[in-house]
């Protein structure tokens, strides 16, 4: 009977100690709640209202750049997020682009095969195998991916298009394609022909960007 007894109140003095530690250690009063729920990935931050104002060194600007490359030429600096109309002159119009996400960036040299303004978008297949949630075929306009121009590299699947997600310009976000605003897309898109050179470089070409 002693036994009995004082495994009873053993036991009622881990329940208190409990309780207590538990009270005392929250003004929180979902501890209990948190502590027995999986860790979750951090959500993604709230995404910004149509005031967003972009980061000033990836706004568009004319920039010093020397390159041997001739006036017109487009060159997509993939690892600092750039893409450079060059002006000629030791000069070049530079703008802040959002580049493929680890695994979907490349590089190589194509032209312009074709201009498109407010783009159908119709996902190749490879894309629906990874995401087969998105729509077969997309007409163009506001809400499309695409945004409001694109112009699209050699015989690739790989365009420079806008997006209406100004806020992923600067970051790795693409399946391969290079993002711009849709201001900026339709700059470079009235200043750029057919059959014009794109310059893409690969990620391991980072070197000092111009601020």
């Amino acid at each position: 009977m002693t036994t009995i007894r004082v495994f009873r109140a053993g036991a009622i003095a881990a329940v208190l100690a409990t309780t207590t530690s538990v009270t005392s250690a929250s003004a929180n009063r979902f501890f209990l709640f948190r502590l027995f729920q999986p860790n979750e990935p951090q959500a993604e931050s709230t995404k910004p209202g149509p005031g967003y104002d972009m980061p000033a060194h990836l706004k568009r600007q004319i920039i010093n750049y020397s390159t041997t490359e001739a006036p017109g030429t487009i060159i997509v600096d993939t690892p600092n997020t750039y893409l450079y109309l060059v002006l000629g002159n030791g000069q070049a119009l530079r703008y802040g682009i959002g580049v493929g996400r680890d695994g979907f960036t490349w590089s190589g040299v194509h032209r312009v095969s074709q201009k498109r303004e407010w783009p159908d978008w119709t996902p190749p297949a490879e894309m629906l195998r990874r995401r087969p949630d998105l729509p077969h075929f997309m007409k163009g306009g506001p809400d499309n991916p695409l945004g409001a121009r694109a112009m699209y590299l050699g015989s690739t699947m790989y365009r420079i298009h806008g997006s209406n997600e100004p806020w992923t310009i600067g970051g790795q976000v693409s399946s391969g394609c290079i993002r711009m605003t849709n201001e900026d897309i339709a700059d470079l898109y009235s200043r750029v022909n057919v059959g014009t050179k794109v310059i893409v470089l690969p990620m391991t070409a980072r070197h000092a960007a111009v601020r």
